[in-house]
């Protein structure tokens, strides 16, 4: 792992689930992470619904485009994070691989999208706390 990490979301379209990763990720980290998305087979742009679901929790994700997905992106990556593109993923060794299993989005409205957008949050809470232990709040440090 390097001093800062970086991590790799990988979806088939990356127009949903792997930019609302993205954008949480982003949001919650700032720059003590670097972000990177990509997909298997990116549509033209991304998901209006994950746009409007993710603008409501004040982060705008409708600036980003769906990328390729290329062994260069996962090279690069510390941990790469799949979301349904199966084994489009090259396996590097020495890289930290998860699986989340998150409904797709597409073709779902805001209603459908939103339960995937607060699930994504709380995997990403829960992968900053594995990145940067040292930033998790102490007891100490409450006080």
């Amino acid at each position: 792992m390097t001093a800062r990490p970086s991590v790799l979301f990988v979806c088939v379209h990356n127009a949903g689930r792997s930019q609302m990763a993205a954008g949480w990720l982003r949001e919650l980290a700032g720059d003590r992470i670097e972000v990177r998305s990509a997909g298997s087979a990116p549509a033209d742009s991304i998901n209006p619904a994950a746009v409007e679901a993710m603008a409501e929790v004040g982060i705008d994700i409708s600036h980003q485009a769906p990328k390729i997905l290329t062994p260069e992106s996962v090279q690069a990556s510390d941990v790469v994070i799949t979301m349904g593109c199966g084994d489009a993923c090259p396996f590097y060794p020495g890289k930290r691989y998860e699986d989340w299993k998150l409904d797709d989005p597409a073709g779902k409205g805001v209603a459908e999208v939103r339960p995937v957008r607060d699930e994504i949050r709380a995997r990403i809470e829960e992968l900053i706390a594995s990145l940067l232990p040292q930033d998790a709040p102490t007891a100490s440090a409450q006080s």
